[in-house]
């Protein structure tokens, strides 16, 4: 009989083991839910367009900035006018396969690039509406571009190993030719609502002015207040942009939205939880599901750590379109991203001030949202 008893004990306390686990799970499931989640209140929201999606491709750098044209179109006086994306995508890969020809094959070929790659993508070959170069000519909806890049990479590979002793004077020809046949041809002239256009001519109607927008960042291995080269793959360019402290920066971010102007934004969107479209800096020990969270304070020295070790990259270019707050006052930055309507918010994020001050690589923008005393101190005109 005290067997029997025994056996059931056992048993019994197995049994209660098996929930221990089962009531832990629960337990953090339940304070998962406990957290509170942040309500946004929008104070300042520039006019834009819709969200799009780059597809399967590299080409945040060419909508984000493109979205930031759009909005700025608009906020010229302008009628709002869908810009095409891969009319700049289409020429600037040409002037890439001439550097990295130029070079001996030793530059950047891939698919990213930085903001000033479409201004210069505007000053040189003019813009076109959406719907007159969508660069879609490969049978499909959506844009994917990694059968693209293969090929025009394999043509400026193989043309850089000089196989007959000098380079050929007909290999721009080819390139360009596959260049026609996924994108489709550049036009040279076009109607748009019952206009003829020629790219530049469209360019010039559409009120923007490449010369206007200017790009900072904020790193202290480069002195403050003066032009430089930020050292990233994607600034393939190697075109220069302003250094200035991280304060700074931010006092230029806030000033260009209260003025009703938007930014393009070069981000590391390490930490965002897109889903949720949060983008927060979590302090130590905070737990990572908090949308509610205390937030790391960052330093400009805790940016150039980050940079310097590579936990600080070229991820993604977005496009800053107002700033909100929540229910406890504190400020966001609202972000359209190029992904479709996809996250909590339809294809928009809040990004925290810390989120900011931490993960921004470079902003884009019209000189006029540059804030007078900073204008004077970096001799912008």
């Amino acid at each position: 009989m005290r067997k029997k008893q025994t056996i059931l004990l056992l048993s019994t306390l197995a049994s209660m083991l098996w929930l221990f686990p089962l009531a832990s799970i629960a337990q953090e499931k339940a304070a998962e839910k406990a957290f509170e989640e942040p309500v946004f209140t929008v104070v300042h929201k520039v006019e834009i367009s819709s969200v799009k999606s780059q597809g399967s491709t590299g080409t945040c750098w060419c909508f984000g900035t493109t979205s930031m044209i759009e909005s700025e179109i608009m906020r010229l006086g302008k009628t709002g006018i869908g810009i095409s994306e891969m009319y700049s995508v289409r020429n600037l890969l040409s002037d890439r396969a001439e550097q990295y020809v130029r070079f001996h094959g030793t530059t950047n070929f891939e698919q990213g690039g930085a903001q000033h790659d479409v201004m210069t993508a505007v000053k040189k070959y003019g813009m076109v509406p959406r719907e007159v170069y969508p660069g879609l000519n490969y049978g499909s909806t959506t844009h994917s571009h990694g059968e693209i890049l293969s090929v025009l990479k394999g043509v400026v590979q193989n043309v850089t190993k000089n196989r007959n002793g000098v380079i050929s004077p007909v290999w721009k020809d080819g390139f360009s030719g596959i260049l026609d046949a996924y994108f489709g041809e550049n036009p040279t002239e076009f109607t748009y609502k019952g206009k003829s256009f020629t790219p530049q001519s469209f360019a010039t109607a559409s009120g923007i002015n490449p010369d206007d927008y200017v790009e900072f960042s904020s790193y202290t291995h480069h002195p403050f207040f003066e032009e430089f080269v930020l050292e990233v793959p994607d600034n393939w360019a190697q075109k220069y942009m302003y250094n200035v402290p991280i304060d700074d920066l931010m006092s230029i971010v806030d000033n260009a939205i209260e003025k009703g102007i938007s930014i393009s934004w070069a981000a590391d969107i390490s930490g965002l939880n897109y889903s949720a479209g949060v983008g927060l800096i979590p302090a130590d020990g905070e737990n990572a599901k908090n949308l509610m969270a205390t937030e790391k304070e960052i330093s400009q020295n805790d940016r150039q750590y980050m940079f310097d070790h590579y936990q600080l990259t070229d991820d993604h270019c977005m496009h800053i379109i107002g700033l909100a707050t929540d229910q406890n006052g504190k400020k966001y930055y609202i972000e359209k991203n190029s992904w479709g309507e996809g996250g909590k918010y339809k294809g928009f994020s809040y990004m925290s001030e810390s989120f900011m001050r931490l993960r921004t690589m470079s902003i884009m923008i019209h000189k006029d949202a540059v804030p007078e005393r900073l204008a004077r101190k970096i001799g912008l005109k």
